[in-house]
């Protein structure tokens, strides 16, 4: 089970995460986010994470010279498309960086309309359906995944805190890949608990083996 934490931006909170086993941190480029990493977050920093930390660009509506600046200037490993960006897109910045489309998730979404994206992803992102792209702190129904029949692995995301952690173990599905949390384990906006994630970690992995 993979662990990504998303909505990263103040250097020393990332230091403190980037001790922990932790496979991908996200940073916001979208202006509207209240985790919007605007000047706080430096070129140099970011690349010195440890290379096991994936470094992943959230994206929402970007122009893709815009994102493939981003990708070079910080070294991303992934591009995560939160919006409503194509598979032509994809398929573009396929070269650049691994590719994690995100779909918000509602009680008629139909997964038949994203197979024309397998091609040109690496993972899906299955989050909870609001008027925002994302960041609602609420959970969808996972019920709904019993549908989702394709190939490609997704990362499960939206409201998960350390009150999931029995919900996880038991959401059996063969392509799930990883979790993705955020603004249940926030201080402040994009300033994360790390005791928190440290022991929501611990407490998964341990459900994990047995």
């Amino acid at each position: 089970m993979k662990i990504k934490v998303c909505g990263l931006k103040y250097q020393d909170n990332i230091k403190q995460l980037s001790l922990l086993p932790i496979n991908y941190m996200g940073f916001i480029f979208y202006k509207k986010s209240l985790r919007y990493v605007d000047d706080v977050l430096d070129f140099d920093f970011i690349k010195t994470l440890p290379k096991h930390i994936k470094k992943v660009g959230v994206f929402v509506n970007e122009p893709i010279n815009s994102i493939q600046n981003i990708v070079a200037n910080y070294n991303l490993d992934v591009v995560q498309l939160h919006g409503d960006e194509t598979e032509v897109m994809c398929e573009e910045l396929k070269p650049y960086a691994k590719v994690i489309k995100a779909f918000r998730i509602n009680d008629t979404f139909n997964f038949k309309d994203i197979q024309k994206y397998i091609p040109y992803v690496d993972y899906f992102l299955f989050d909870n359906d609001t008027k925002a792209f994302g960041g609602s702190g609420q959970q969808f129904n996972w019920d709904i995944l019993k549908h989702y029949q394709l190939q490609t692995p997704f990362f499960l995301s939206g409201g998960i805190d350390e009150q999931s952690i029995d919900k996880i173990k038991q959401f059996h599905h063969p392509q799930l890949f990883g979790i993705d949390i955020n603004s249940k384990f926030e201080i402040n906006a994009a300033l994360k608990d790390s005791e928190k994630i440290k022991t929501f970690i611990s407490t998964l992995t341990n459900n994990d083996s047995n």
